[in-house]
């Protein structure tokens, strides 16, 4: 019996984070649940699942090799999802470069640190799955989010470039670009009200329906698919 595939979740502690986590262990994924910030969390739902911790700044990339490294001692990791974002919102008239910088290294070069340094070694399997979170906003743009939206569209580059430079190797890249998804974030900024006028669905989604699009992605039935970005917001864009 073949040793199960090893799935890298950055932000795994996430609301969506943690379900694409679970979502991947019930596939039969060994799940590295990646956490900065919230590594209490992270260590509790990979408990939860059965799966391990990896603590990394994913803005320092030299530290992330380091601790990438090590983690590759113990086998190349198939499965990445770059779901590691942070909001940081204000006008752009009124945005310090403090402010660009860090949401961009997290989203965007967050990617790159979490990603290039796993890449030989998956490609030397002759397969793979790279999946990168984007978001609505990289498509439609929001008021204070010139930063957010950046990086995010950055993302959507990257991954139409890196998975024509993988595709002979079975690896495929793809970006999944939700919309308004159900957390206590969102809670505080849109009521159920805002959010039927916004959403054509009229309702927000929900943290497992990404994961399960993401599960698919990462399945062997999605081998056809690459370099693409797949929304799933509810019919905003």
């Amino acid at each position: 019996m073949s040793a199960p595939r090893r799935a890298l979740v950055t932000g795994g502690a996430s609301p969506i984070g943690a379900a694409i986590c679970r979502r991947l262990a019930a596939a039969g994924c060994a799940v590295i649940v990646h956490a900065h910030a919230a590594a209490p969390a992270a260590r509790a739902l990979a408990g939860e699942i059965g799966g391990e911790v990896l603590l990394a700044d994913l803005t320092d990339a030299s530290a992330s090799r380091a601790v990438l490294d090590a983690t590759l001692a113990a086998g190349p990791v198939q499965i990445i999802v770059h779901n590691a974002g942070i909001h940081d919102d204000v006008p752009l008239a009124g945005m310090d470069f403090a402010r660009w910088k860090h949401v961009i290294d997290v989203s965007l070069n967050g990617f790159y640190a979490a990603v290039q340094p796993l890449l030989l070694p998956m490609m030397a399997t002759r397969w793979g799955r790279i999946m990168a979170l984007s978001s609505v906003s990289a498509a439609l743009g929001n008021r204070g989010q010139s930063n957010y939206a950046a990086a995010k569209a950055g993302l959507e580059g990257a991954v139409r470039s890196l998975a024509r430079e993988v595709a002979s190797r079975g690896i495929t890249v793809n970006a999944v670009a939700p919309g308004v998804i159900e957390s206590p974030a969102i809670a505080r900024v849109l009521d159920p009200a805002s959010i039927k006028a916004l959403v054509p669905a009229g309702r927000a989604g929900r943290p497992e329906e990404v994961a399960d699009l993401i599960a698919f992605l990462a399945s062997d039935r999605a081998g056809y698919i690459t370099g693409q970005t797949i929304a799933i917001n509810g019919g905003m864009a």
